[in-house]
């Protein structure tokens, strides 16, 4: 709760779409989910309203005129790591792990509800802000490898001393691999363990582990890290064994 006794919103998140009627329906959704809305109709109008006032999240058509979603997500990139939720259209799969390989956090394939995007919005940002205070002083909040250092209060990753640049998703799968060392998981338990789904695109899982790889390992075309497992899925070896 704020001092003079409202409610704090849960978050400001930018929607981009050049739908009218698309921008007004999220609005009041996100609205009714505590969430404080701004709206953009292009690309640029989103770059402008980015650089006054940073959003902690941003809804992000893809298919809009001129400047399209794709080139706003790697522009925003090259300045931001905030979180960015892209909106494709059910075929557009080429657009969808072009999206996620820029560093989208996530995607949601139109058609879709509202109220599961207004759900997708609210995990993305509690991941975005780590695990709640605890009073418990034995509270693990911190995971090493080697030159790997995590801390998931801060929700900063650091190699060799210098910090990472890591989307939500790539922290949090990261921090997964780091804390079960070892094991081989599937593309699908990967995707129900870390991303929170029952069933999806299982490509999400493959990109992100490729963008994770060219941040955590000296040759991201050898691995050590993070190793494929022929006909299962991935593993994670640590540098230093334990």
């Amino acid at each position: 709760m704020a001092t003079d006794g409202t409610a704090r919103p849960a978050g400001t998140v930018l929607v981009v779409d050049d739908d009218a009627t698309m921008r007004d329906v999220l609005q009041r959704y996100l609205e009714a989910a505590g969430h404080h809305v701004r709206l953009a109709a292009d690309g640029a109008e989103a770059l402008r309203m980015f650089a006054e006032q940073e959003p902690d999240l941003i809804v992000l058509d893809v298919m809009m005129p001129g400047m399209d979603g794709l080139e706003v997500c790697r522009r925003l990139r090259l300045r931001s790591m905030v979180p960015v939720i892209m909106l494709t259209a059910l075929g557009q799969e080429e657009n969808r792990i072009a999206g996620l390989a820029l560093g989208a956090d996530d995607y949601v394939t139109k058609p879709f509800s509202p109220r599961e995007l207004a759900l997708r919005v609210g995990s993305v940002l509690r991941r975005a802000r780590g695990p709640q205070a605890t009073s418990s002083a034995a509270a693990v909040t911190e995971l090493r490898d080697g030159d790997l250092r995590l801390d998931s209060a801060a929700r900063t990753a650091t190699r060799d001393g210098l910090e990472l640049s890591l989307t939500v998703r790539e922290f949090e799968l990261l921090a997964f691999f780091i804390g079960n060392p070892g094991t081989a998981f599937s593309r699908a338990e990967l995707l129900e363990r870390v991303w929170g789904w029952d069933f999806g695109d299982q490509s999400t899982v493959t990109v992100h582990v490729r963008r994770l790889r060219e941040k955590v390992e000296v040759d991201p075309a050898k691995p050590k890290r993070i190793a494929t497992v022929w006909g299962v899925g991935y593993r994670y070896d640590p540098v230093v064994p334990r």
